[in-house]
């Protein structure tokens, strides 16, 4: 047990990498952010769609259920879309910086969702968030579009999150994921034809766009989604919170050894950053503590 417990630890931190490793693929695929979400969604539902063809795994759903996973689809897709955008923007550091503003807008959304009253230790840390983005921001004024734009993005990841956390009691994750990604791919696509921004030379990818595409689809997507819910059956939610907070870390690492002198930043940034990751993990710290001290 221990043995399966420290080998699934490990997994997860090789998920976390594999989703800091997202914002890299995003900077280094050449299409714009709205036909490389449209790929994605598609080629990440056909490989969930065959994983459950393998499993056997039955499919069907009730009507209320089928278009709760739909909708949040697109809300998914307009917050990759986002996502994508603030990368080419700015760039990944920036980027993924700024998405860990998450936290304070769970802070105020969760209550307002689940009908439950504001936690005071969570608005003041929302606050040192806001601080943390304010150093960021004034470090380099030219990246203040990308920075708006990711934290729509970021707005956007808290509130698909807060209503998978009530769709994930009632289906298993690789139905979840495979209707969420078919609808965000379906929105995409009528959104682009009726906006006339549907063009094969838009769409048209390289081979080494392909090879990123398909990485970007099958393992940080299908393969990243599936397994960070089998990895929580060994691993405490806390240890599961925690570790994804490293994601930034490691994708402004990876980004540093990859793009070099676009993705150096200065110090303003780095202290930005410091604060915002620093206030999540105190977050999760706390709330073990809370969840501790409840149990006992």
């Amino acid at each position: 047990m221990q043995n399966d417990r420290l080998k699934n630890y490990f997994h997860l931190h090789l998920i976390v990498f594999i989703w800091g490793f997202t914002a890299i693929l995003g900077k280094l695929i050449s299409i714009e952010a709205l036909p490389l979400v449209w790929y994605r969604m598609f080629l990440a539902s056909l490989f969930i769609g065959a994983f459950m063809l393998f499993r056997r795994q039955n499919i069907m759903v009730n009507k209320r259920i089928l278009l709760s996973m739909l909708g949040v689809g697109v809300i998914i897709a307009l917050h990759w879309v986002t996502f994508f955008e603030a990368i080419k923007m700015s760039n990944v550091s920036i980027t993924l910086a700024t998405m860990a503003t998450g936290s304070f807008f769970t802070a105020f959304l969760e209550p307002l969702w689940y009908k439950r009253k504001l936690v005071w230790y969570e608005v003041v840390f929302g606050c040192f968030v806001v601080l943390g983005l304010y150093l960021i921001f004034i470090g380099d004024m030219t990246y203040s579009g990308g920075i708006g734009v990711a934290l729509i993005s970021s707005f956007l990841a808290s509130l698909f999150t807060i209503i998978n956390g009530r769709l994930i009691r009632e289906q298993p994750p690789s139905v979840i994921g495979f209707y969420e990604l078919l609808g965000g791919f379906v929105f995409l696509s009528l959104f682009m034809f009726f906006m006339n921004s549907f063009s094969w030379e838009g769409i048209i990818l390289s081979s080494t766009d392909w090879l990123y595409m398909l990485i970007l689809a099958s393992i940080c997507t299908a393969y990243a989604f599936i397994s960070s819910v089998k990895v929580m059956r060994f691993v405490s939610p806390y240890t599961v919170m925690l570790t994804i907070n490293l994601e930034p870390v490691y994708g402004i690492l990876l980004a540093l050894v990859i793009f070099g002198e676009s993705e150096k930043m200065n110090s303003y940034f780095y202290l930005g950053a410091l604060v915002i990751i620093s206030t999540v993990r105190a977050n999760g710290v706390i709330k073990n503590k809370k969840g501790s001290l409840m149990k006992s």
